[in-house]
């Protein structure tokens, strides 16, 4: 068990049952009273941020996360069949453990898992993809009225929307967090 003079950003805590990062974190003396640290903090499983407030000296657990990466192998029923990097070992997760960007997966592509002890808790995508064009409409030259893009679904199913002169074919840099096209790959 640690202690609230102990907090620091990046630090994981269990705090009624659940994981959270600390994102923020001030200690407060106000002139009357016990000091405290006011924490900002994001739930590893629902991504929800919100503040806490702590008494100095208040005791806090905290928790070791293993982060490992794991290579995305196929999609078996309702569950992602992945291969660890280091040890080649597969285990199932669920789709649900990836905050964001779980359409822009691929075969092959690689993804960080964290881990409280055995039990996978989140997945999480890299920042970029880069994912092939499998059907779009042809851009006409002329036709900006609408703002110059089009929607392209990719190779994975996911659909976004491109610039008029994207083609089918063409590789695209896709950031995972929006789901924006970013450029050509």
């Amino acid at each position: 068990m640690a202690t609230t003079s102990d907090l620091r950003v990046g630090l994981i805590i269990r705090l009624n049952g659940e994981l959270h990062e600390v994102l923020e974190y001030q200690h407060r003396t106000p002139g009357k009273g016990q000091a405290s640290y006011q924490v900002l903090l994001r739930n590893l499983i629902t991504g929800r941020q919100f503040e806490n407030r702590f008494r100095s000296g208040e005791k806090i657990e905290t928790v070791r996360v293993n982060r490992r990466q794991f290579q995305f192998l196929y999609k078996e029923d309702d569950s992602l069949v992945m291969m660890d990097q280091e040890t080649f070992d597969q285990i199932s997760i669920s789709p649900d453990l990836f905050v964001s960007g779980v359409e822009f997966l691929k075969e092959g592509e690689v993804v960080d898992i964290l881990f409280d002890g055995d039990v996978p808790f989140r997945a999480e995508m890299p920042i970029t993809v880069v994912l092939n064009v499998a059907e779009t409409e042809p851009g006409i030259r002329g036709d900006t009225a609408t703002g110059g893009t089009k929607r392209a679904v990719l190779e994975t199913g996911a659909t976004v929307n491109v610039p008029l002169f994207i083609e089918i074919g063409d590789a695209l840099k896709i950031d995972t967090r929006t789901g924006a096209y970013l450029e050509r790959a």
